[in-house]
């Protein structure tokens, strides 16, 4: 064989021995890209399915309190309720989990329906007060004790759904989420190569019914890849352990309450999509994705 041939053969063998690696190459990319995909669709199934459960409870507790209300324009509010939760939750239904444009809007739709249910469960508990205290005047004025102690009793029935009511509507919700990419001079940058930080902001709204003191709040980002930025915390979700990124304590007094986070950037950041969830006392009570190049 030639010297030529013999050197036409060696480029030929290279050129086959790059083109399998590219392929292997390839075909490992693809394989993680289908693995991450899978893991933001079944995270993407959980917060539809936790919506849908969520504006079941809310309609279902509209029926609950038309029971203990006999005011009828107050039933036909409560009514006209019941009905746009309903029809909020036929669209979610009809809504796939991967459209993210459509399950932001009915998140921000949940959000509404949930404020007005703590509005109604407010005033309505209000009136039960009120009413005890009428019903006890009433009780010293005519003497009417027995029929009083039904009334109270009632009362306490009422007091005590109501009081589960209040559990569900004094959930905890962030809003205004951020992610910010901060280099070395903590600086914000776009670019996913100079992060060195990664910052996350959100509020806690404002939510009278909700419990004051001291609150852990949980950050969970996920990569492109599928992967938990960060490590070391966890907390219960869903009935299973949930890893997160990053937790926070913070004192909350019902207002809107201002947060952040901080953790550094210690693996490899890929260009792409970047989910933030925001856990608070078992519950997601934000969620938000971001792209960076």
């Amino acid at each position: 064989m030639s010297a030529i041939n013999k050197k036409l053969l060696a480029v030929f063998v290279i050129i086959c021995l790059l083109l399998v690696g590219g392929l292997c190459y390839m075909g490992f990319n693809l394989r993680q890209q289908r693995k991450a995909n899978a893991d933001m669709q079944q995270l993407a199934e959980l917060d539809k399915q936790e919506m849908e459960n969520e504006y079941q409870q809310f309609s279902d507790q509209y029926s609950e309190m038309k029971t203990h209300v006999t005011n009828d324009s107050l039933i036909s509010q409560l009514t006209a309720e019941q009905e746009k939760t309903e029809r909020l939750l036929a669209e979610l239904k009809r809504t796939k989990s991967s459209d993210a444009r459509e399950i932001a809007r009915l998140k921000r739709e949940l959000a509404t329906v949930r404020a007005v249910l703590r509005s109604y469960v407010i005033q309505i508990d209000s009136l039960n007060q009120a009413n005890g205290r009428l019903t006890a005047e009433n009780t010293r004025v005519k003497g009417q004790y027995e029929e009083a102690t039904r009334q109270i009793e009632g009362l306490n029935t009422e007091k005590a759904s109501l009081s589960e009511q209040v559990a569900i509507a004094s959930q905890l919700d962030a809003n205004g989420i951020q992610m910010h990419l901060l280099n070395k001079n903590n600086k914000a940058k776009d670019k996913i190569s100079k992060a060195r930080t990664i910052q996350v902001n959100f509020n806690i709204a404002k939510n009278v019914t909700a419990k004051t003191g001291m609150k852990t709040v949980y950050v969970r980002i996920m990569s492109p890849a599928g992967n938990i930025i960060g490590g070391g915390v966890s907390f219960p979700y869903e009935n299973k352990t949930l890893a997160g990124t990053m937790k926070k304590t913070i004192e909350y007094n019902g207002g809107e309450t201002a947060v952040s986070l901080y953790v550094p950037v210690s693996q490899t950041l890929s260009a792409g999509t970047y989910q933030v969830s925001v856990f608070a006392e078992g519950n997601m009570i934000g969620s938000k994705n971001f792209m960076f190049r």
